[in-house]
């Protein structure tokens, strides 16, 4: 593909204005509120999705609270002829429509797991030597943008509200605002937003900014991505900010690599003032502790318990992605049994990284890394009685893995970039309080609120061999201390508290 300069790309058309729809708030988002079955019957069958504690639930709890709404996601469709969106009523208790948009195969693998996730992750998570421009299709990203702007425009009432998710419909803000403009649009961008010099290796970073500072909130999950975005704004499209006031008392202000003291409450440009907010995803701690007390999960952790008698337990979870140090974890485990030779037999490592399914080299690459490693090490250091590292490449099913939870005495979680990481909260739940190290990287977004964590700089061999040696010899009560403090955090700000905060901002613009 040829590269083309910003003022050159191929930009889908949005002249032709859409109908007026009836829906006063409208949720545009690539993921469906459910996953479609077929029985054997023929019949369709809605099914929550596999983990019962992310946002999906509460996104459609949301319409709970609405008078109308409409949630605008896509479907896979082979046949190219079928253009005509699926649109449908779901059964009680939900009471809103489903849109969802034909996208081919081909066009899915375009849109999503080459230009957005080969070409836009790179960038958003600051490894600019992986990006390489050949890895997009600008024309067929701003076509799928705006099939979902059309949608959500011709189901939204006079001012509505649209609320937009993720960095993968970056256009469709602009698209709605130019079809649209008596609706309210926010925007809520889930992975982290790069500094202004690398952002502004992507092509398009003019259309993606004018895009989204056409919204009149724009959410990310803490002040430093906030701010970020600020800084790119001003630096590259000349917005006017106002004076920067201080972070909540929520975040970490200084002292780690995320941390940051003021952020920019909002940008004017074009005419137009743009909020901008601080808020991160939380967690679901009553689901958690529901499915903690289940007798299934009791039941398996009482076998992990068993299993593990007078060891300590760590546990990591995570997706194979370069992004999330899987290999930098596994080296330094290797460390400590190598260099603290008193913790062979006494301590496992369960990993549950589940392989990518998109067939990309870099991550099939890494994906024999991390499994070669852990062959290394257990052919390293293995007992008949012992093996120091068990890894899962499945998706561990949640219950089990709250089961996990639950017996670990570690959970160690270091990626090298991650937009904020529900993992870490979700451990943390899980504890109830009680004992339980959390060794956290300094480079995700959730260190900035759980202060209470071992935090660790994941490319520093130093900082990583301290925070497992910390965490394996901390003692009790502060154990008990720390997840207390950190428990606090996760039981206040929790994932309806993000969305009420989202959407009660925009409300009040």
């Amino acid at each position: 593909m040829k590269e083309q300069t910003p003022h050159t790309q191929a930009t889908a058309k949005t002249t032709v204005p859409p109908q007026i729809g009836t829906s006063d708030f409208v949720l545009v988002y690539h993921r469906s509120p459910y996953d479609e079955t077929i029985d054997a019957e023929g019949k369709r069958k809605w099914v929550d999705q596999k983990s019962p504690n992310g946002i999906i639930p509460t996104l459609r709890s949301l319409f709970q609270e609405e008078r109308s709404g409409a949630w605008i996601s896509w479907r896979e469709d082979s046949s190219e002829s079928i253009t005509e969106d699926q649109r449908l009523t779901l059964p009680p208790p939900d009471t809103y429509i489903l849109r969802r948009l034909p996208l081919t195969p081909a066009k899915i693998k375009s849109f999503y797991h080459v230009t957005s996730k080969e070409s836009f992750w790179p960038i958003l998570h600051s490894f600019p030597g992986l990006f390489n421009v050949k890895n997009s299709d600008w024309k067929i990203f701003a076509e799928v943008n705006l099939s979902f702007a059309r949608a959500a425009c011709e189901e939204a009432a006079p001012g509505a509200i649209i609320w937009i998710h993720d960095y993968n419909l970056w256009l469709v803000p602009a698209q709605i605002r130019e079809l649209r403009p008596d609706v309210r649009i926010a925007f809520f961008h889930h992975t982290p937003f790069p500094s202004n010099d690398v952002f502004s290796i992507l092509p398009w970073r003019d259309e993606i900014l004018d895009s989204l500072l056409s919204c009149d909130l724009v959410g990310f999950h803490i002040p430093r991505y906030a701010d970020n975005f600020s800084r790119t704004a001003i630096n590259l499209r000349g917005a006017r900010c106002g004076e920067p006031v201080p972070v909540a008392e929520k975040f970490r202000r200084h002292g780690s690599a995320l941390a940051q003291p003021t952020v920019l409450p909002w940008l004017d440009y074009n005419g137009r003032r743009i909020h901008v907010q601080a808020s991160p995803v939380g967690t679901s701690p009553g689901t958690i502790r529901e499915i903690a007390a289940s007798e299934k999960v009791l039941t398996m952790a009482a076998q992990i318990a068993k299993q593990h008698t007078g060891r300590k337990l760590i546990i990591s979870a995570s997706r194979v992605d370069y992004t999330k140090g899987n290999e930098d974890m596994l080296l330094a485990y290797e460390r400590l049994l190598e260099q603290q030779p008193e913790w062979q037999g006494k301590v496992e490592l369960f990993i549950a990284c589940v392989a990518a399914a998109s067939g990309m080299r870099i991550y099939d690459d890494i994906q024999r890394s991390v499994e070669e490693i852990v062959g290394r090490i257990n052919g390293r250091f293995s007992r008949i009685d012992w093996r120091p590292v068990r890894l899962s490449t499945r998706r561990t099913p949640y219950d089990e893995l709250i089961a996990w939870f639950t017996k670990a005495d570690v959970c160690w979680i270091t990626p090298l970039r991650d937009g904020l990481n529900l993992v870490a909260k979700e451990y943390v739940a899980a504890r109830q309080g009680r004992d339980g190290v959390l060794v956290l990287s300094e480079f995700s977004g959730a260190s900035v609120e759980l202060e209470e964590a071992v935090i660790t700089n994941p490319y520093s061999h130093r900082s990583m061999d301290n925070a497992i040696l910390t965490a394996l010899r901390m003692p009790k009560d502060e154990q008990v201390l720390r997840m207390a403090s950190m428990s606090k955090a996760v039981e206040e700000f929790t994932v309806q508290h993000w969305a009420e905060q989202e959407l009660g901002a925009v409300r009040t613009i």
